[in-house]
C-alpha cells in the first residue's frame, strides 16, 4: 500500500529440486510472511513467485506448508488428520490408496500404534511428526517447514533432526525450513540464506559437510568452522 514500509523489499530466491535449503534472519525480518507468500496464503503486491519453471498464479494447496504450531486438530485422532489434506482438496474421506498411504507412513514415523490415539495423548516430538506427515500428505514437491522443532527439547530436537534426514533422501522432496538454531541448520542444510532485516539480498552460505550426514558431524573441523563463519555473518548490522 502507498506510504507504507515493504515487509519484503527486493529480494531474490532460487530452490533448486531436491534441495534443502534453511533460511536465517532477525525476528520481524518477514521470513514467516515470505513462506506464506509461498504457500499462496498471501499475495505479492509486486514481483513474481514461479515455481517448476512457470509462475504459479494458484500456489494455494499446491505446495506444502508447515508453520510452527502442529495445528493439529483435536478432536480427531492422529490418523484423521493425517488424512484431511485429501478431504480439503476433494471434499471426501480419503480413499483405499490414502488411507494405505497413510498406514504405512504412520509405521515408518514411528506412530503406527498411536493412529487412533488424539493429539493431546502425544509427546511434543510425536506431535510433529504427525504434523510433518499430514504436511507430506498435502502432496506438492515442495514443502515449507517453519521452525517445526522450535518449542521442543534439546534432546528431542537431536531426535528429530536425525529422523527428518533419514527420511528426507527417501522422500526426494525440495525443503526450504525456517529456523533460528545455527546448529540444526548446519546438519539438515545444503545451503543456508541469511535474510536481513528491511529487506535486500540474501546472503549465501554452502554447507560442504558430506551426506549422509553422521551423529558426531557437529565435532568435526569443517562443522565449526562453518557455524563460526555463520556467526561472523549474523554478527553484521544488518543482520541484528
Amino acid at each position: 500500500m502507498s506510504g507504507r514500509t515493504p515487509i519484503i523489499d527486493h529480494l531474490s530466491l532460487k530452490v533448486h529440486q531436491g534441495e534443502f535449503v534453511s533460511l536465517i534472519g532477525p525476528s520481524g525480518c518477514g521470513k514467516s510472511t515470505l513462506f506464506r507468500l509461498i504457500a499462496g496464503l498471501l499475495e505479492p503486491t509486486d514481483g513474481v513467485i514461479s515455481w517448476t519453471g512457470g509462475e504459479v498464479s494458484k500456489r494455494l494447496g499446491a505446495i506444502s506448508y508447515m508453520p510452527q504450531q502442529d495445528l493439529l486438530l483435536p478432536w480427531r485422532t492422529v490418523r484423521d488428520n493425517c488424512l484431511l489434506p485429501w478431504e480439503l482438496k476433494k471434499n471426501r474421506a480419503g480413499g483405499p490408496e490414502q488411507l494405505a498411504f497413510v498406514t504405512d507412513m504412520l509405521e515408518r514415523f514411528g506412530l503406527g500404534r498411536w493412529a487412533d490415539a488424539y493429539p493431546h495423548e502425544l509427546s511434543g516430538g510425536m506431535r510433529q511428526r504427525a504434523a510433518f506427515l499430514r504436511t507430506l500428505a498435502a502432496g506438492g514437491d515442495l514443502m515449507l517447514l517453519d521452525e517445526p522443532f522450535g518449542a521442543l527439547d534439546a534432546l528431542t530436537k537431536r531426535e528429530m533432526h536425525h529422523w527428518l534426514l533419514s527420511l528426507w533422501g527417501e522422500l526426494q522432496r525440495t525443503i526450504l525450513f525456517i529456523t533460528h538454531d545455527l546448529e540444526e541448520a548446519l546438519l539438515l542444510s545444503d545451503r543456508i540464506l541469511l535474510m536481513p532485516r528491511g529487506g535486500g539480498a540474501l546472503e549465501e552460505i554452502i554447507v560442504d559437510l558430506p551426506r549422509p550426514r553422521q551423529p558426531g558431524v557437529h565435532a568435526t573441523a569443517r562443522f565449526l568452522e562453518l557455524r563460526m563463519e555463520l556467526e561472523q555473518r549474523l554478527t553484521g548490522d544488518v543482520f541484528r
